[in-house]
């Protein structure tokens, strides 16, 4: 039987009667996945870091430290964030595995630690997911916190919910992009991004991806989680309203010619961030997993060569290193 879209909604741009697309136009072609994959090997792609791998963890990775004071946000490595907004923890896309994969002895491996063992995690309320792929939705580590924290509520993209129903948990919420749900004090706020959704042979763009805007009454956090560049990303603090805070992703990025159509990257990051008012941000998604060609220790290099024609403080957005808190302060 053909799978058909029970989301389907003919006047949205992003549906289709077989699952999701972005809205827009499909650059990749018959036969790219299987040229990159030649190119990278004859290349031997991707390189170490520039001092070693060693030398990168030491430069690039500290134990996140919980009693920092006030509303912020721990980078715990890859897309993975833990927000504290008026004494409530929130997660995104938890990976505590050192896989990105169905395997545990096959696929991306993991270079540096989680900041933080999912065994010292404060108690989370609620975990918003991005998209289906191995490096965002790990099921070891949405099993350990539904089972530690069993009142969490996560919210999903549309498509996802059948997955956490079949792993037992029920308290989920799938969204469509502008959809938003009020939970007590916050709101959950599901945005465009461009990427797509793959987790078997056979559910290729059957589920959402999306981002995340959580807005609190004293400030809004966007977490773009997986996307490559686009013009709907701007229209996000048109539509929801300034930003206090962001994380953006900078890695995985390269060959350009294959990666544009999947994740931006550090030069297109920065100028996002320039357009969407410049709030305090962190580069994610590098530093864990070597899922594309670039060395570990590019995405901050080029973040950081970008920052340097900026006239405001770099400090806005600059590498941090993975357990490195930031702090948010909402200006409502």
């Amino acid at each position: 039987m053909v799978w058909k879209n029970p989301w389907y909604k003919p006047d949205y741009s992003h549906h289709s009667p077989d699952g999701f697309h972005n809205v827009e136009p499909e650059e990749q072609k018959a036969g790219d996945v299987r040229r990159w994959r030649r190119e990278r090997k004859a290349s031997g792609a991707p390189k170490p870091p520039k001092e070693g791998y060693d030398a990168f963890l030491a430069r690039w990775w500290q134990p996140a430290r919980l009693d920092e004071q006030g509303d912020g946000v721990w980078w715990l490595g890859h897309a993975t964030l833990l927000l504290r907004i008026n004494d409530r923890y929130i997660l995104t896309d938890p990976i505590f595995s050192q896989r990105a994969s169905p395997l545990r002895f096959l696929g991306p491996r993991r270079y540096t630690p989680p900041a933080l063992a999912p065994g010292r995690l404060p108690p989370v309320s609620a975990v918003v997911i991005s998209h289906n792929h191995y490096d965002h939705l790990d099921a070891a580590s949405i099993r350990f916190i539904h089972r530690h924290f069993p009142a969490v509520h996560f919210y999903v993209p549309l498509g996802l919910g059948r997955w956490f129903r079949r792993c037992g948990i029920t308290n989920v919420t799938e969204l469509d992009w502008w959809q938003s749900r009020r939970d007590d004090e916050f709101t959950f706020h599901a945005v465009p991004a461009r990427h797509w959704s793959m987790r078997t042979l056979w559910d290729r763009n059957r589920s959402l991806w999306c981002g995340w805007v959580i807005e609190s009454v004293r400030l809004r956090f966007w977490f773009i989680g997986d996307s490559a560049d686009s013009d709907l990303l701007r229209q996000i603090p048109r539509r929801l309203g300034p930003l206090d805070g962001a994380a953006i992703p900078t890695g995985a990025f390269e060959p350009r010619w294959f990666m544009a159509n999947h994740h931006m990257g550090p030069v297109e990051a920065v100028a996002l961030w320039r357009d969407i008012g410049r709030p305090p941000s962190i580069p994610v998604h590098w530093g864990a997993f070597e899922l594309a060609d670039e060395a570990l220790d590019r995405p901050p290099q080029l973040v950081n060569e970008a920052m340097s024609e900026e006239e405001v403080a770099s400090a806005l957005f600059c590498p941090r290193r993975i357990g490195e808190f930031m702090p948010l302060t909402g200006n409502r």
